[in-house]
């Protein structure tokens, strides 16, 4: 890399962590106001975590701060470990989040960066909305200027009209200034994205509040009647911020209660920390995956040290690691950049900031929280099927009748007992959890890596495939085949999808095949998908796959016809000698020339009885021809045929073709004929294809690659050889 080439990245990140500190510093006074910790604990966590996790971290682009999940947390933290002594409380909680990061160091040591992998995602988006709910009504109260008023999620739901009553008749001169510029903040925040003009957007949003309530506090000073509204409305900074550091209170390490309170923090931490971390990871234009165990051992070490400066939980934060990113950040210096600018942006402006109305900065955490909670998040759960709106509803509403320890195990709970109805079959689950369910390996003719799943794939053994997707070089093509598996679930299509992003990322290519047969209640792409009839559940009348989609596509690209489930013709394979006792079971996916001379279709046919029966899924290309040619098969020579010489079965030699001979393996009723008409021009043909396995019956040519469903972009080069054979064939 170029002087030139290195200046301008460090450019680039010094103006990305830049425009990430003027969001982060509203942001970091606000999460920690709302958490129950002094406003510079907020300013410590994002200055600490920038440094330190920028030096030690394991990711590239992430802004690691106080993160929007924590704030429930460690808010009944303080309320819980203080009994209602709030600066006792936030003593105790510092010991509280000290702890946390040292077993977040542990859980980095001991390789649990796999960890948010073992969570259904839906119960995942259901605790994360009931946390955004419980931001929205507590933050209401302070943006409103009421910050007496505590509670409950339901209690401060059934309050608003008190709240709103108790502004109108009780409400003083200086908390009405402070709601209305809550509410103006709020109104910045939710209409900054539909103002178009590009100055404007030079600000960030939050910032924008900021500029409106020292401006307000600007107007009041410039005319000479001072600020109308309370000292206890305003942010509240130490005159000395390097003055003494608070004492952490360790002394209830001996409490369940205290211990539950630790655990509850390092489970939030460590999966609001992965689950952005392989966000960021979509995000970065580099294409590059982050260590998340190097991670978390940075993140625990800065949680650590930000707890002794009095300061709250570091974790990594998606909105901004994402404004970094839209702003050309390329590594870890962004993060120390935006660290440092932070901290001379509060030494320079503290007495700005003490101008600030709390009102503003819950603004913001209210916008946050709806967010979180989103009516479009509701509505897409149901789209992606009734199962998850129910595995979210309660996830939800347990998180927020009881925590989010429990409510996560509810979550956890109900997502199994759903997977359990839907199939119908607990034994699936219970027999088949601890059992190797996913096979790899190399497919010699095409060098496409190959894995098969069979039983069942949920966020119960997710990690099983993934371990193998993980040692698979991204810049090459993998087919992940679910034939055999009986039930697929929303977390594992959800995670394939970005497994599928990836791989296009660094130029390779994961195709999913196999679960085209398998029955949905939805046409989300990530709806579950079981072998067990669903028709009672349809909601949308069910939803093609994405490989369906692409097969459609490349029929209409040929000009020829797609039915996604062709009547079964029962006794299509037995005019082949090879497969006469083969019996079809399912036709679907048949894509078909006009003139029905070509065809492509999967198929699903069974081989034997009773206890040697075994079942075959694969993709045929059936070519019918103008003329009759010999009767014959057509493979590479590999093991199985070398084999089938020792048993006295051999094949047709070509004399004036000793190499074809020796690579390829023919068989035919009359050895003549087959000779005549492996011509020098088919052998050379042939030659050209040997990694297509082909029968003819005299009439018409069964062609097909592998035993499982072709990919796409198998299936196009199937057609385009039963085109160039055909043609050769009949002239």
């Amino acid at each position: 890399m170029g002087r030139k080439t290195k200046f301008a990245h460090l450019r680039s990140n010094i103006f990305a962590g830049f425009v990430v500190s003027l969001i982060a510093m509203p942001l970091a006074l606000g999460l920690a106001i709302a958490s129950g910790f002094p406003p510079i604990a907020g300013i410590i966590a994002s200055v600490v975590g920038g440094l330190v996790v920028a030096l030690f971290g394991g990711s590239y682009v992430t802004i690691t701060g106080p993160g929007n999940g924590l704030v429930v947390v460690l808010l009944g933290a303080v309320t819980v470990l203080g009994e209602g002594d709030m600066q006792a409380g936030y003593l105790y909680a510092l010991a509280a989040v000290i702890l946390s990061g040292v077993l977040l160091l542990v859980f980095g040591f001991l390789r649990f960066g796999s960890l948010s992998d073992f969570f259904p995602a839906t119960a995942l988006q259901g605790m994360l909305s009931a946390i955004g709910i419980t931001i929205l009504l507590k933050q209401l109260y302070v943006m409103l200027g009421d910050l007496t008023t505590k509670g409950a999620a339901l209690d401060l739901f059934l309050g608003i009209p008190d709240l709103i009553h108790a502004l109108i008749t009780d409400g003083t001169t200086g908390q009405w200034y402070a709601a209305a510029i809550g509410v103006a903040s709020l109104f910045i925040m939710v209409f900054y994205s539909n103002i178009r003009n590009r100055f404007f957007h030079l600000v960030p949003a939050p910032m924008w509040v900021v500029l409106l309530a020292l401006g307000f506090d600007a107007y009041f000073s410039f005319f000479g009647q001072g600020n109308p509204i309370s000292k206890e409305l305003l942010i509240s900074l130490p005159e000395n911020l390097f003055g003494g550091l608070p004492t952490p209170n360790f002394s209830k390490w001996n409490q369940s209660t205290f211990w539950g309170v630790v655990l509850s923090i390092t489970l939030i931490s460590s999966i609001e920390s992965l689950l952005s971390i392989k966000a960021v990871d979509k995000l970065d234009p580099q294409k590059r995956r982050s260590n998340a165990n190097k991670d978390m051992k940075a993140l625990g070490l800065a949680t650590v040290v930000s707890g002794f400066l009095g300061g709250m939980n570091v974790v990594t934060v998606i909105a901004r690691s994402s404004v970094n990113v839209n702003n050309q950040a390329s590594n870890r210096s962004a993060n120390f950049f935006h660290a440092v600018f932070l901290f001379v942006m509060v030494l320079v402006f503290q007495d700005q900031l003490r101008r600030i109305p709390l009102t503003a900065l819950a603004a913001i955490l209210v916008y946050t929280g709806y967010k979180l909670a989103s009516p479009v998040i509701f509505v897409r759960m149901y789209q992606i099927g009734k199962e998850q709106l129910l595995v979210f509803l309660t996830t939800l509403i347990a998180t927020l009748l009881t925590d989010l320890i429990t409510g996560i195990l509810i979550g956890l709970a109900t997502t199994f007992a759903v997977h359990v109805v839907l199939n119908k079959a607990f034994w699936l689950f219970s027999r088949n959890l601890l059992k190797p369910n996913v096979l790899m390996y190399k497919e010699t003719e095409t060098q496409n890596y190959y894995v098969g799943v069979i039983h069942f794939c949920t966020f119960l053994n997710f990690y099983k495939l993934k371990s193998k997707l993980d040692v698979i070089p991204q810049d090459m093509r993998a087919v992940v085949d679910f034939s055999l598996c009986s039930f697929v679930d929303h977390t594992v299509q959800e995670s394939l999808q970005n497994y599928e992003d990836l791989f296009e990322r660094k130029g390779g290519a994961l195709e999913i095949i196999g679960l085209d047969v398998h029955d949905t209640d939805s046409s989300h792409p990530f709806a579950v998908r079981t072998l067990r009839p669903m028709k009672t559940l349809r909601v949308f009348g069910g939803g093609r796959t994405k490989r369906q989609q692409q097969l459609e596509a490349l029929a209409q690209e040929h000009g020829w016809t797609y039915t996604e489930a062709p009547k079964t013709n029962k006794a299509l394979l037995r005019g082949h000698p090879v497969y006469q006792t083969a019996v079809v079971e399912r036709m679907y996916n048949m894509l078909e020339e006009p003139k029905n001379s070509l065809s492509l279709f999967d198929i699903t046919y069974s081989e034997g009885a009773f206890i040697a029966k075994e079942n075959v899924q694969t993709t045929f290309l059936r070519v019918t021809l103008e003329k009759p040619i010999p009767i014959f098969s057509f493979d590479r020579e590999l093991l199985l045929e070398k084999l089938s010489h020792l048993a006295g079965v051999h094949d047709i030699d070509f004399p004036d073709f000793p190499e074809f001979s020796k690579d390829f393996y023919v068989q035919g009723d009359n050895p003549t004929k087959v000779r005549a008409f492996f011509n020098a021009k088919m052998v050379s043909f042939f030659s050209a294809y040997g990694f297509y396995h082909v029968m003819s019956n005299g009439k018409e040519l069964l062609v097909r690659q592998f035993l499982r469903p072709a990919t796409p972009a198998e299936a196009a080069a199937m057609i385009e050889f039963g085109l160039a054979l055909k043609k050769k064939i009949d002239g």
